[in-house]
């Protein structure tokens, strides 16, 4: 008797833990369907939204061209006007670095902003000839700096290298198109050596007199070699307080403004250097 009731016992126990066991797994079943219902349900609801919020790639760069061509247009209004703002522009400018390590980058924006503003010549000039010597690395930058900046009207802006042309009919100041020349020393002593010894053999070979020279005579035979308009304003950068050899013959009544360095250079920069070109008096030796 005593076996049977321990037997019966067992199978009740038995029961109840598969009856757990069967409880448990139903609930598991339950739960994952009515989860991926419930995913399904959200999902449904959500993809809508998902597609009228995400737009088309296409629709994207669209966008995002069309803001970055009214951002240069922004850019090339504002720097043409603050050109007419000025109570004077210059023709030409000259970029002179002063003992500093040329940032091509910085030098490029330099250029197209002075472009920009309305100046038609600018000359970039270092003691070594460093831009010079890699002027096609240089105007690559100035028509990346372009594109950029200026976005499609940016190939209006023309550049060129005249440095070592001897046409002068090619150096043109006022043009329709703006001129960017690299300079070195050898653009300024040297060239007035090379005049000097052209009015030297000139009158050596009896072409005229010791008393035809002059300084207009010289100058004359000077622009001749290499017809570089007089820069009325020259933007020093760098600690160094030195001209450095930047043309000499023609920087006799130009204006020199420094600015620490060119590195990270602004356009305010620029612009707040032009102002005070504009606001100066020059007398002329009166």
């Amino acid at each position: 008797m005593a076996g049977l009731h321990g037997l019966l016992w067992r199978l009740l126990l038995l029961a109840v833990h598969l009856n757990r066991a069967i409880v448990f797994w139903i609930r598991v079943q339950l739960r994952g369907w009515r989860g991926r219902v419930w995913e399904r349900a959200v999902g449904a609801l959500l993809l809508p939204l998902a597609l009228a919020g995400s737009p088309h790639p296409r629709n994207s760069l669209h966008h995002n061209a069309n803001a970055n061509a009214s951002a240069s247009a922004d850019r090339r209004s504002r720097w043409r006007a603050d050109g007419e703002a000025l109570e004077k522009l210059p023709a030409h400018v000259g970029l002179l670095l002063a003992g500093e390590e040329p940032s091509w980058t910085d030098i490029a924006n330099l250029v197209v902003w002075c472009v920009s503003v309305g100046i038609s010549y600018v000359s970039v000039y270092d003691h070594h000839g460093v831009f010079q010597k890699n002027n096609s690395r240089m105007l690559d930058e100035i028509v990346r700096q372009q594109q950029d900046l200026l976005g499609v009207d940016g190939s209006k802006y023309n550049v060129k290298h005249l440095s070592g042309c001897t046409d002068k009919h090619q150096h043109h100041v006022l043009s329709c198109r703006p001129t960017v020349e690299m300079l070195s020393p050898e653009d300024g002593k040297q060239s007035i050596i090379q005049a000097a010894q052209r009015l030297c053999r000139s009158v050596e070979n009896k072409e005229r007199t010791s008393k035809d020279i002059s300084v207009s005579t010289l100058d004359g035979t000077l622009r001749e070699l290499k017809n570089i308009p007089d820069p009325e304003l020259v933007i020093k950068f760098g600690a160094v307080d030195s001209t450095l050899g930047f043309l000499p013959w023609h920087i006799r009544l130009t204006e020199f403004i420094s600015l620490p360095t060119h590195r990270n250079v602004s356009y305010e920069d620029l612009l707040g250097a032009l102002q005070q070109y504009g606001a100066c008096q020059q007398r002329l030796g009166q």
